[in-house]
């Protein structure tokens, strides 16, 4: 039997919808907005925790680079979803690098603040608590995933869940709007950028997928479904 694939919903419910408005406000009020431009990095790997970001509009990737260099895609976060509060709550030094993938508007609040606002609003530190627990088991999914299937099954997946999360419908199919490149995918499934080339090649003169310019878009899902499953 194969992993469960289709249960991720839990981990991308944004950390602002889990709050009532009265929480919102309170935490939105401690910090001081911010806009980045495309590429710009908001956090980086291994600097100390000052600030968590809640981003308000636009689209992050969170990505840990090894020693060697290889560079894994950890998740994307958007609209509503908040990035530093692990090292935050645990006074650790930061696990990843947070860069923008388009433009960028984001409200952040200083560490100190921050942990005192938990303190003063329990019910947004349990929120907290649950989103943590809902990206961990995320998290392990993923890695239970890289050890039962192989990279075609994982990078099939991979672009059914980006076209249910970043997906529009145009006349060719499903376009996915984040703009990952190769080694961008290669990160998120654990291979090589030639691994994840070759796969794409086969994925393309099967048509189902077609690759441009304006991006990456699949034509037969029922065929990327198929093989996710391992057939």
């Amino acid at each position: 039997m194969t992993p469960s694939r289709a249960s991720r919903l839990d981990d991308q419910v944004p950390f602002l919808a889990r709050l009532e408005h009265q929480e919102r406000v309170a935490l939105l009020e401690l910090g001081r907005p911010m806009k980045y431009s495309p590429r710009s990095v908001l956090v980086h790997q291994d600097e100390p925790s000052t600030h968590v970001m809640v981003i308000l509009a636009g689209w992050t990737k969170v990505i840990h680079s090894a020693a060697n260099g290889y560079e894994a895609l950890l998740a994307l976060r958007g609209p509503g979803d908040i990035v530093g509060e692990a090292s935050a709550v645990s006074g650790r030094s930061r696990s990843a690098t947070v860069a923008a993938l388009g433009k960028v508007e984001a409200v952040t609040i200083e560490r100190g603040r921050f942990l005192d606002h938990l303190a003063e609003f329990p019910a947004t530190a349990l929120q907290l608590l649950s989103l943590i627990g809902d990206r961990t088991q995320a998290s392990d999914r993923r890695r239970v995933e890289q050890g039962a299937l192989g990279v075609r099954e994982r990078l099939s997946l991979l672009i059914l869940e980006l076209s249910r999360t970043h997906g529009v419908q145009d006349a060719e199919g499903v376009r996915l709007t984040t703009g990952l490149s190769q080694h961008e995918l290669a990160g998120a499934v654990g291979a090589s950028r030639e691994a994840v080339a070759r796969l794409l090649k086969e994925l393309r003169e099967r048509d189902i997928v077609r690759t441009s310019r304006r991006g990456l878009v699949i034509v037969r899902p029922d065929l990327l479904r198929r093989i996710g499953g391992g057939e």
